[in-house]
């Protein structure tokens, strides 16, 4: 079957809508968009993964709150399992799989601290309780019992009855900065749009890559 009579599909693009494409941030930003209409919730949902000490890979789902050309923020407890784990091997990888829409995309790459501007300015955007939780929970560590984080979230409202809640000094924002980005579209019969931009530094330009199914 050739490209020029492409396999249609009720929720894909034709091939050259995204196939074309030169630039993998404008195209992310395309089919983000699109998500957020079409996904009944959390479209900004990612697998983010990192490696251990003795190499097993680790995945765990987070929530993208920002993305531009420096790259893709998610915010954590700096002293959780992946914040120790990136301080060791700062590098990681994100996976989006938007199922309305049959659509992944990939991106692997190093991974920064966000300036502490960056997290203040973010941290005081959420809800009360979820910044009261931030200080309350010690993420990733043992729990004895529901209780006992129960009890800790009732200190830390005691503690911040009144005023602003400021951002605990273990709690900000990771940055995934891509050096490979990986669109992936479903089409019948398993017969799939796969494209892949590469650069080998963060200031090199894309280079890309149709890939098989």
């Amino acid at each position: 079957m050739s490209e020029s009579s492409p396999i249609q599909h009720p929720n894909s693009l034709t091939t050259g809508d995204f196939t074309e494409a030169d630039e993998p941030l404008r195209l992310f930003a395309a089919w983000f968009e699109e998500a957020k209409r079409a996904e009944p919730a959390d479209a900004n949902a990612m697998a983010f993964a990192s490696v251990d000490a003795d190499g097993l890979p680790n995945a765990r789902m987070v929530l993208l709150k920002g993305f531009d050309e420096r790259g893709f923020v998610f915010y954590t407890n700096l002293d959780s399992q992946k914040g120790r784990e990136l301080e060791a091997n700062p590098k990681g990888a994100l996976v989006f799989y938007w199922k309305s829409l049959n659509r992944q995309v990939r991106l692997r790459g190093p991974v920064e601290v966000v300036e502490q501007s960056e997290a203040d300015a973010y941290f005081a955007t959420r809800p009360r309780l979820a910044q009261i939780g931030a200080w309350a929970s010690k993420q990733s560590a043992p729990l004895e019992s529901r209780m006992a984080f129960e009890k800790a979230i009732a200190g830390t409202m005691a503690k911040f009855a009144a005023g602003a809640i400021p951002r605990p000094p273990n709690w900000s924002g990771y940055r995934l900065m891509p050096l490979i980005i990986e669109f992936w579209q479903d089409r019948p019969y398993r017969l799939h749009d796969r494209v892949e931009f590469r650069r080998g530094t963060f200031d090199a330009p894309w280079s890309k890559t149709r890939l098989y199914p």
